[in-house]
């Protein structure tokens, strides 16, 4: 029952910027109760996935060499949604890009906990 949904990925000139975003949701009946940490993947066609940048609940960050200085995580625990600014794009940049989620939600009755994947969105950077 729990989702992440990511959105924000598309075409964009080399140079560029898109923001992706991703949203946790534990549907009609459960509830998100919190989330540890949140990490943005990405994979490209024919290569294994990687990862992109990291950010914990408390605002800890870290990033995958290849993307410091313009890629910047964050996270807005209100909306249980972690942003991926992403600047000066390049077409090694290409991939679909994928959220993932350590989190904890209430089904009702107990707390339980789990690491979550979403579906992913789709970054091109054309030269």
């Amino acid at each position: 029952q729990v989702q992440l949904v990511e959105s924000g990925g598309g075409l964009v000139q080399a140079g560029g910027s898109l923001r992706l975003s991703c949203v946790a949701s534990a549907g009609r009946i459960y509830s998100i109760n919190s989330i540890s940490s949140m990490k943005w993947y990405r994979q490209a066609p024919g290569e294994q996935r990687e990862l992109v940048a990291g950010i914990t609940r408390g605002g800890s960050t870290s990033y995958a060499d290849f993307v410091k200085g313009r890629f910047t995580i964050s996270i807005d625990n209100t909306k249980n949604t972690v942003y991926l600014q992403m600047n000066s794009l390049a077409p090694e940049d290409t991939a679909v890009y994928v959220c993932n989620a350590d989190l904890s939600y209430f089904s009702g009755t107990k707390y339980n906990s789990g690491h979550y994947w979403g579906q992913g969105t789709q970054v091109t950077v054309s030269p």
